[in-house]
C-alpha cells in the first residue's frame, strides 16, 4: 500500500513539474481572485469599523456577484498554491520563505472554517445575530486574510520569472 502510494505521488510530481508553467499561473491567477476579497474586506468592514461607513460597491448586485463567485475560488487557490510552494520545497529543500509562505496560505483554513467572514462583521456588530465577540478575534481574522498579500505577489514574481525566461530561451538565435 505505502509502496502505491509512493509511487502515485512520484507519478503526480513528474506530471506536476512537467506542467509547472500552467499550474504555476492557475494557482497565481487563483489566488489573485483573492484581492477582490481583500478589497471587500478593506472597504466594507475595516473601514467600517474605523469610520462607521461602508466604502464597497454593496448596492450593485454585479459586485455582490463577482464577490460570491471570488469566494467560491478560495479553496482551489489555497489549494493550488500550496502545491506550488511544497514543489518548490520538495526541490530547493527547506525555504524558509517558501515555509513561511505555505503557513501564511494554510492559515486561510483556520478562518475560513472557524472565524468566517460573517462571524467577523457580527463581531463588529452589524447585525447582533451572534454572541458578543471579543474584537481581537475578528481582528486575529482579518490579519490572517492579509497574509494571503505576500503569497499573491510572490506567486506573480514567480509567474514573471518564469515567463521571462521562456522569452529569453525562445529569443536565442542558434
Amino acid at each position: 500500500m505505502i509502496e502505491r502510494l509512493q509511487a502515485l505521488a512520484v507519478r503526480f510530481w513528474a506530471w506536476y513539474n512537467k506542467f509547472y508553467a500552467l499550474n504555476l499561473t492557475i494557482a497565481a491567477g487563483l489566488f489573485l481572485l483573492q484581492i477582490v476579497h481583500l478589497y471587500w474586506l478593506t472597504t466594507d468592514v475595516v473601514l467600517f469599523r474605523i469610520f462607521g461607513e461602508s466604502f464597497f460597491f454593496s448596492q450593485n448586485p454585479v459586485g455582490r456577484l463577482l464577490l460570491i463567485l471570488v469566494d467560491y475560488t478560495e479553496i482551489p487557490a489555497l489549494i493550488t498554491t500550496s502545491l506550488v510552494y511544497i514543489n518548490s520545497i520538495r526541490g530547493r529543500g527547506k525555504n524558509v520563505r517558501d515555509i513561511l509562505y505555505l503557513l501564511f496560505i494554510n492559515a486561510q483554513w483556520f478562518h475560513i472554517f472557524w472565524i468566517t467572514d460573517e462571524v467577523v462583521v457580527e463581531i463588529f456588530g452589524r447585525t447582533g445575530a451572534f454572541p458578543r465577540w471579543h474584537p481581537l478575534v475578528a481582528w486575529a481574522a482579518i490579519v490572517i486574510d492579509y497574509l494571503e498579500l505576500p503569497v499573491i505577489y510572490d506567486t506573480i514574481k514567480r509567474v514573471l520569472k518564469l515567463r521571462l525566461e521562456a522569452f529569453r530561451r525562445d529569443r536565442r538565435i542558434p
